[in-house]
């Protein structure tokens, strides 16, 4: 019978496991990231002893329990109208961005409705809890605070006390089982607290929330089994030297995956923005060359951005740069090709810098009509008209293919002044043109050459 192994090596940053020590991981390719880890004994007698699986059938009686507001808008936009019973949720998102802010209000808020919230944290002292809330102008006098990194302590209380509706753990990266032997912060902790917690939260009935950290290239640090284990998973966005903070859901068993929470940071912590388009558009400046504005759809809201272009000769040998903030590279070298080879604008020995303003991060392929406006206006140096908007998706071939929820775009559009939309022609069988708002103007167009005709230099 061959020798049960009694240890792993495990890849902190991964988690992949392999059965021998190796200097760079084969999963992710980071090196000195690869950790021996102690194998647990599988024990046979207590699976002999296990019982029977109770069946039910999908038809049952069940009436959804309701969930729990948290009185931030914004937050419960993301959640999908509240926390929800026996829940459990991940906050991720760079150190600084305001991941603990976030939670803090949103406990002393369920703590002022009267809900029994439990906020532990095992990188602060209450008492320096106490100053952040001050600091904060937050008062809960009701709401539980708790200093520890002990799981057993924590699951213990939980279990004895269970009139808590709401927990928060800051950070599920410093939490510690006695039972493993690695360090906090490691993979196998990691993997092991939030199982125990996560299976008290089921058990207890209490609504779980999880602050986790991020790795320096943005994804949840002790590796991605957390986000497979929890039931939303939720990332903050943003530059912690800029002013607007989003919040964005990744994953979400009880509502979309789309939608997105806007928040300002302030000297008195977070506070919602329900109309981020009129900020985002606040500074910008009309009649620039390189600058268009793109109607977009974030979930079932629609926000305005502006979007920045800027094209120059290039600078030294080598490739021309290519550098964006706030979209995909790819998008932005396939829309250049396209702009080339089916618009005649020679873009190969250009740099080219494009910047979403505002910070947010843009997914969606109807940005590419906009892209390539504020690319063809810094090319030819033709500002765009300071009432227009643009939106829709730019094939290889470059025609302009339609995207959906035109009408709500338009709506916002109208809404914040603009009096013209620049959008995709509606050829498809069946489909019903957009009635446009009463002051805004629609112009249809079916191929990127008749945009580049808007920006040809007036002759005198």
């Amino acid at each position: 019978m061959a020798k049960r192994p009694t240890a792993r090596f495990v890849c902190q940053a991964c988690g992949t496991i392999t059965s021998k020590w190796s200097g760079r991981c084969d999963g992710c390719g980071e090196w000195n990231t690869i950790v021996e880890e102690a194998v647990e004994p599988t024990n046979r007698e207590s699976r002999k002893r296990a019982g029977k699986l109770t069946l039910m059938h999908l038809d049952g009686d069940l009436t959804p329990p309701p969930r729990i507001e948290t009185s931030i808008a914004e937050f419960d936009r993301v959640l999908g109208g509240g926390l929800v019973p026996a829940s459990v949720v991940l906050v991720g998102g760079d150190p600084g961005i305001g991941k603990s802010t976030l939670l803090l209000q949103a406990t002393c808020a369920l703590a002022r409705a009267g809900r029994r919230v439990l906020y532990v944290s095992g990188e602060e002292a209450v008492d320096q809890i106490r100053l952040r809330a001050r600091r904060l102008k937050l008062e809960a006098p009701t709401l539980d605070l708790a200093a520890s990194i002990n799981v057993s302590e924590i699951a213990s209380s939980l279990e004895q006390d269970r009139e808590h509706n709401v927990v928060v753990i800051d950070s599920i990266q410093t939490m510690w089982l006695e039972t493993i032997e690695s360090a906090p912060g490691s993979v196998a902790q990691v993997r092991a607290c939030a199982f125990e917690l996560i299976r008290l939260a089921k058990t207890v009935g209490c609504s779980l929330v999880l602050v986790g950290h991020v790795t320096k290239e943005g994804a949840l640090a002790g590796p991605r089994v957390l986000e497979h284990m929890v039931d939303a998973v939720m990332y903050f966005e943003g530059d912690r030297g800029h002013q607007f903070r989003i919040l964005r859901a990744a994953k979400n068993r009880f509502g979309a995956t789309d939608e997105i929470g806007v928040f300002a940071m302030t000297d008195t912590g977070l506070t919602e923005v329900p109309n981020p388009s009129a900020l985002f558009l606040a500074e910008r400046r009309g009649n620039i060359a390189g600058s268009a504005v793109f109607a977009g759809m974030e979930g079932t809201r629609p926000v305005l951005l502006e979007i920045q272009a800027l094209v120059s000769p290039k600078a030294g040998e080598g490739a021309a740069r290519r550098a964006v903030v706030g979209w995909e590279t790819a998008r932005l070298n396939m829309l250049l090709a396209v702009l080339e080879a089916r618009c005649g604008l020679k873009m190969a020995g250009m740099d080219v810098h494009l910047n979403i303003a505002g910070g947010l991060r843009i997914s969606e392929p109807a940005c590419d009509m906009a892209v390539a406006a504020a690319l063809i206006s810094a090319a030819t140096g033709v500002p765009t008209s300071s009432g227009a908007t643009y939106f829709g998706e730019v094939g290889l071939s470059g025609e302009v293919r339609q995207v959906s929820q035109t009408d709500l775009r338009l709506k916002e559009a109208q809404k914040l002044g603009f009096t013209q939309a620049i959008l995709p022609r509606r050829v498809a069988s069946g489909a019903a043109r957009a009635k446009p708002p009463e002051g805004l103007a629609l112009k249809e167009i079916g191929h990127l050459n008749d945009l580049v005709e808007f920006f040809q230099p007036v002759e005198d």
